[in-house]
């Protein structure tokens, strides 16, 4: 306590100053509106900044929770896009019933809570499963492309087999042709998968748009994959061609998985026909 009057008695025409110096600053902007509003827009601008910054900090607290509510909003708009009319044929006549709805595909969302990428036979696992109607050969896609086949299913959880597989084989086209290719990878950038079987008519070029060829019952035709980044010719033949992924596979977080309603009697019809 002592030394708390000794400062003060030490600095007593300092303190002298400031208190007169800041009573005078009162008084000034109080009875000068300039002054005044000056001063409440300074300390708005103060304020303001960290709210702001409060508030910023307070998103990156809620961020995941955001995800988690994007990620189904995505999947109930990909659901509600999915609904296709059903027609009803009664007595040689064709009619269409509004109220009735076919859908092809279902869309569940997940969470990625394991992810290898610089392996050989790389696998991710979500936190969906057969309780959630999971099962295996099931497309998983997120907002920016394809992300690989579920595998193995257990009551809450399943894995996937990762594009990022060396056993990995999905149908892929070109956005504007016909033409289609097989999506494979060569263990090496974990970025960047090839193109193989693609035929040397169909012309590419360097960004040009892969996306899923349609031509399995596990991914919907034109999901996103990536962009041409390079290839090279060969006696009339591609011998390689590199794409540039959309989707950065070291960092995934929320999906969709896909389920075709169809599946089941396509493959039954395929397989009769091949058995006949």
């Amino acid at each position: 306590m002592q030394q708390i009057i000794s400062f003060l008695y030490k600095n007593k025409l300092f303190i002298l100053f400031l208190l007169l110096e800041i009573l005078a600053i009162t008084f000034t902007i109080q009875t000068h509106s300039y002054h005044k509003s000056k001063f409440v827009n300074s300390a708005n601008f103060l304020s303001g900044g960290i709210y702001n910054r409060i508030n910023n900090f307070k998103e990156f607290l809620l961020l995941k929770k955001e995800n988690e509510r994007l990620n189904e909003e995505n999947v109930y708009l990909k659901n509600l896009l999915n609904l296709q009319e059903k027609e009803i044929i009664q007595h040689d006549l064709t009619s269409i019933d509004s109220l009735k709805f076919k859908r092809k595909y279902s869309y569940t969302g997940a969470k990625v809570i394991n992810n290898n990428f610089r392996k050989n036979n790389n696998y991710l696992t979500i936190d969906k499963g057969s309780n959630q109607g999971i099962n295996s050969d099931l497309g998983v896609i997120n907002s920016k492309g394809i992300i690989g086949i579920t595998k193995s299913i257990s009551g809450n959880y399943a894995t996937v087999l990762s594009i990022l597989n060396v056993n990995s084989r999905i149908n892929a086209k070109l956005l504007n042709s016909d033409h289609y290719g097989s999506l494979s990878w060569d263990n090496n950038d974990y970025n960047v998968v090839q193109l193989l079987d693609l035929p040397i008519q169909a012309a590419i070029y360097k960004g040009d748009t892969v996306v899923t060829g349609g031509k399995s019952t596990i991914f919907p035709e034109g999901i996103p994959i990536g962009t041409i980044k390079e290839f090279k010719t060969v006696n009339n033949n591609y011998e390689f061609i590199n794409v540039q992924l959309f989707n950065d596979m070291s960092s995934i977080g929320f999906v969709q998985v896909i389920k075709n309603f169809d599946k089941i009697e396509i493959k039954t019809l395929e397989e009769k026909s091949a058995n006949e």
